[in-house]
């Protein structure tokens, strides 16, 4: 591992910490990628994240704040890091190829299929509550179906 590597290693420790923190499980290997995916049941909330401003001031706080307001909240909470990750994002990704890759992003997978995605352009830009909002309405909608 190079200099760079090392310290971005360092510099996104709380940026990881920020979700786990409050319930997400990150998977960083293919590996953990491919057994949650396919062997989860009901439904998974996936937060791609990013070092990004918009993931640290938009994304990872609405994504906490969302979850925690929830009455019913899903089974499973998620987290991939874009950018540093590079594999076990990439092979996220691929449980969604038809949606073009941005970070940070949010996917809600219920019973091995992509039921909503919410991509950078719906994140950025746009003020927390509404994000939050936006998340606990797909949320509470995919949930009770």
């Amino acid at each position: 591992m190079n200099a760079y590597d090392e310290y971005m290693k360092q510099i996104v420790v709380p940026m990881r910490q920020e979700l786990t923190q409050h319930g997400f499980k990150e998977l960083i290997s293919i590996e953990e990628v491919n057994e949650h995916m396919t062997t989860a049941k009901g439904t998974s909330f996936i937060v791609i994240n990013s070092v990004c401003g918009c993931a640290a001031g938009l994304a990872r706080p609405a994504a906490i704040e969302a979850i925690s307001q929830l009455e019913v909240k899903p089974e499973h909470l998620v987290t991939v890091f874009a950018g540093q990750d590079a594999d076990a994002t990439a092979q996220m990704r691929e449980y969604f190829a038809d949606v073009p890759p941005s970070s940070p992003s949010m996917a809600i997978w219920k019973d091995g299929e992509l039921a909503y995605f919410i991509p950078r352009e719906q994140i950025e830009n746009h003020p927390k509550d509404a994000i939050k909002e936006h998340i606990q309405g797909a949320l509470s909608q995919i949930i009770s179906s």
